[in-house]
């Protein structure tokens, strides 16, 4: 193999980030302004970048923030065709009797899934979410066990659930780091940021009543291009927070758990985002199929050389000028050998930002290298008489 340098190609448009959001290290090594909350997090949902974090990994009840994973467990059930918008629920005497913030759910009633969803989502309703939880899973301790479950296919490992709520349980527990990947995992689904993203709304009951519906996330109202997350409070937990905006092309979520006051904790969020927005853009640095310029020799083809592409696409976070440090190392060998397919592998290329690797993306044949004409015809009658 040998080391080549050459000039990143022009920046174009989508592709993956390579880097796993769980081991990737943050961009920047500490939150660039004071966050009166003691555990933040701020990430970009397509390509998982963690721009910066504070005690991201520190164990702590999140309150109503829970009720992510409860939401997360029905829209995957949703889009399964293992419940729909429509089924009918039936409200038991336990999940009326819920406390804390709660939809006024009529015991006995009969409520769809799509206005318990949206009750649970906006309004963070108790009754709303033990109802889907029941629905689901037949009791909400059944459900816990599938929440933890999930929890652990995600790789939260500082995640424990102990209810479907949020509600004060001991050993109940997650952290920032495990309540962004959650987040994450929740907007890759329209019918969720659709919910979220609503300020008001209503829920009808069979009786005639109306309950009106307020947002608990005031960024929704208050904050340019906010569409979610959620909101959580307890006097254990303090005042937490997910929110997430999306502009020109990049969504951010910020993370903020154990804030003192409900103000602050919008105010850390709305902080972050705007230090995200305005110091970001999401980059495509490199498509899948560009070529990398070089041309490999080829030993016994019917062509001489062949070019190299790169196999995979790179979207990165990028501050304003960093895009002119990106360089691209080929590392390749002397030749290749034709018969090959056009996609086999032959090399690595590193992609490196001020000197440093920050991703390696397959070399790849951009066309295939045939044998020539009269040898492939020797060779395909000798193999015929072996």
């Amino acid at each position: 193999m040998k080391t080549l340098r050459k000039v990143i190609p022009a920046l174009l448009l989508a592709g993956i980030f390579l880097f796993s959001a769980a081991h990737a290290q943050p961009l920047e090594s500490a939150p660039p302004m004071t966050l009166n909350a003691p555990c933040c997090l701020l990430t970009e949902v397509d390509t998982g970048a963690v721009i910066f974090e504070k005690n991201a990994d520190e164990q702590r009840p999140v309150a109503s923030v829970t009720k992510l994973m409860t939401i997360l467990l029905v829209l995957e059930r949703i889009e399964k065709g293992e419940t729909s918008l429509t089924d009918p629920v039936t409200v038991s005497k336990t999940a009326a009797a819920a406390t804390g913030s709660t939809a006024l759910l009529d015991a006995g009633a009969s409520y769809p899934v799509g206005d318990l969803l949206r009750a649970t989502i906006v309004a963070s309703g108790n009754d709303s979410a033990t109802a889907l939880a029941e629905h689901i899973a037949g009791t909400e301790q059944a459900f816990v066990g599938l929440m933890n479950e999930k929890a652990a296919a995600m790789g939260l490992q500082n995640t424990v659930y102990v209810n479907c709520t949020g509600l004060p349980a001991h050993g109940q527990h997650t952290c920032a780091r495990d309540v962004a990947a959650l987040a994450r995992a929740v907007c890759a689904y329209p019918l969720y940021l659709e919910n979220s993203a609503l300020w008001l709304s209503q829920i009808k009951h069979p009786s005639g009543r109306v309950t009106d519906l307020t947002n608990t996330n005031r960024l929704v109202r208050f904050y340019s291009d906010c569409d979610g997350l959620k909101t959580g409070s307890t006097a254990e937990a303090k005042y937490c927070l997910a929110a997430t905006a999306k502009r020109n092309g990049m969504r951010l979520i910020a993370v903020v758990l154990g804030a003192d006051t409900s103000q602050r904790r919008f105010d850390d969020a709305r902080a972050m985002l705007d230090y995200g927005f305005g110091t970001y853009t999401r980059t495509q640095v490199i498509n899948a199929g560009d070529l990398t310029g070089y041309q490999l020799p080829v030993t016994r083809g019917a062509r001489e050389t062949v070019n190299v592409a790169v196999g995979k696409g790179l979207s990165m976070l990028l501050r304003a000028g960093q895009a002119d440090k990106l360089r691209v190392e080929l590392a390749l060998p002397e030749s290749v050998q034709a018969p090959m397919s056009a996609g086999t592998r032959v090399g690595t290329a590193r992609v490196l930002l001020d000197g440093a690797v920050v991703a390696e993306l397959p070399a790849v044949l951009a066309e295939e290298v045939r044998l020539p004409g009269y040898l492939e015809g020797f060779l395909r009658i000798r193999d015929q008489w072996r």
